[in-house]
C-alpha cells in the first residue's frame, strides 16, 4: 500500500478528539485512550491501525473494477465528502440519504434513466424544439430536482463494492441498506456510536470538518490506487 498514515497529521487535524463521557458508547471502549476534563479522547495509534485495514480494502474495491460510494449527507461536510468523490471518479449521496437508493434499485434506476434523459435533451435542443418556454423551463425545474436528489448516483453501476460514511450515525439509512445487501461499510465512528454494523471501524472525530477532510483524502488516494491497478485484481 502507498497510502501512508501519518498519526501526527491525525492528531493535528484533531481525529482524537471523541465526545463527551456521558455520551459514549460502550462498544467505543477499545477505541478510547483516555478522557480529558469530560470528553473522551480517541487512541490514534487504533485509528492508525484501522486506516491500514481499511485502505488496502477500498484499494482492492477499485482495482476490481467495483465502484465505492461515497456518503456524507450533514451539511457540514456534504461539499467535502462531493469533492472526494468526485476526484476518483466515484459516486457519492451529499444530500438525504432516501429510503431504498440501494435496496430498491428499480425504483432509483427509473429516476436516474429520467434524470439523464432530461439532461440529453435539455443539452442537445430536443426539448426547446417541441415545447414552449415556460414548459422548457419545468423540464429543467424537473431535472435540477433530480440532479439534487440523485445526482451523485446517476453514474452508479449496479451494487457498490464498498460504501465510505464520514458519519455513521448521521447516516444510518445507508448503513442499514448496505447491511441488507452485504455491501462491507467503511466508517468513521466517533465515540458516541455503537460500531457493530460497521465492517471497517475507523475511529475518529465526525464533527472536525479538518479531519474528515483528512480522511477522505486517504479514503479518495487508497481508490486512486485500485484505479491504477484496474484489471490487475
Amino acid at each position: 500500500m502507498t497510502v501512508k498514515v501519518d498519526i501526527k497529521a491525525l492528531f493535528e487535524a484533531g481525529v482524537h478528539f471523541g465526545h463527551k463521557t456521558s455520551r459514549w458508547h460502550p462498544k467505543m471502549a477499545p477505541y478510547i485512550h483516555s478522557k480529558r476534563q469530560d470528553s473522551h479522547i480517541i487512541d490514534l495509534t487504533k485509528t492508525a491501525e484501522a486506516l491500514d485495514e481499511a485502505l488496502p480494502f477500498l484499494t482492492s474495491v477499485a482495482a476490481s473494477g467495483k465502484q465505492v460510494l461515497f456518503v456524507g449527507t450533514r451539511k457540514q461536510v456534504k461539499d467535502i465528502v462531493k469533492a472526494a468523490a468526485e476526484k476518483v471518479n466515484q459516486p457519492y449521496v451529499t444530500e438525504r440519504w432516501i429510503g431504498g437508493m440501494l435496496t430498491n434499485v428499480a425504483t432509483v434506476n427509473q429516476q436516474t434513466k429520467k434524470l439523464k434523459d432530461l439532461e440529453r435533451k435539455l443539452g442537445n435542443g430536443d426539448l426547446e424544439q417541441r415545447f414552449n418556454k415556460l414548459e422548457v423551463q419545468r423540464f429543467r425545474e424537473e431535472a435540477e430536482e433530480l440532479e439534487i436528489k440523485y445526482g451523485g448516483i446517476k453514474n452508479l453501476n449496479g451494487r457498490p463494492g464498498a460504501i465510505v460514511v464520514v458519519d455513521v450515525l448521521a447516516d444510518d439509512g445507508a448503513v442499514k441498506e448496505a447491511n441488507v445487501l452485504g455491501v462491507p461499510v467503511v466508517g468513521v465512528v466517533d465515540t458516541n456510536v455503537n460500531p457493530s454494523a460497521i465492517q471497517y471501524v475507523v475511529p475518529g472525530n465526525d464533527d472536525a470538518i479538518k479531519g474528515t477532510q483528512l480522511l477522505l483524502d486517504y479514503f479518495s488516494a487508497a481508490v486512486a490506487e485500485g484505479a491504477t491497478k484496474k484489471g490487475e485484481a
